[in-house]
């Protein structure tokens, strides 16, 4: 008989293995994700670079900047998580008792 420590080390290292009936998914390899971080890298630059070389027709002065719509993209989204974590969470945020 295995003592109870021996047991024990068993179901922990038994419970990090995969199993053959157990699913594995695309992202579960870090590997995997070090690929698809490169592709969104890769695919980033090269959207930037054809920007400089194609023509933008602006309504607006600024428009015309190199990588105008780029940084306006970026700013708006981090007013928009700025906004609903400090305007739109204290108008929706309940009490911690609030279902007791």
């Amino acid at each position: 008989m295995k003592n109870q420590n021996e047991i024990s080390d068993l179901q922990t290292s038994n419970s990090t293995l995969h199993t053959p009936n157990s699913k594995r998914y695309l992202f579960d390899t870090p590997r995997n994700v070090k690929v698809l971080l490169g592709c969104f890298y890769a695919s980033l630059l090269i959207l930037l670079i054809i920007e400089l070389f194609v023509h933008k027709h602006p309504h607006f002065a600024w428009e015309d900047w190199p990588e105008f719509y780029a940084v306006y993209g970026f700013v708006a989204c981090v007013v928009l998580v700025v906004a609903a974590k400090y305007i739109l969470r204290p108008l929706v945020k309940r009490r911690e008792d609030y279902y007791d």
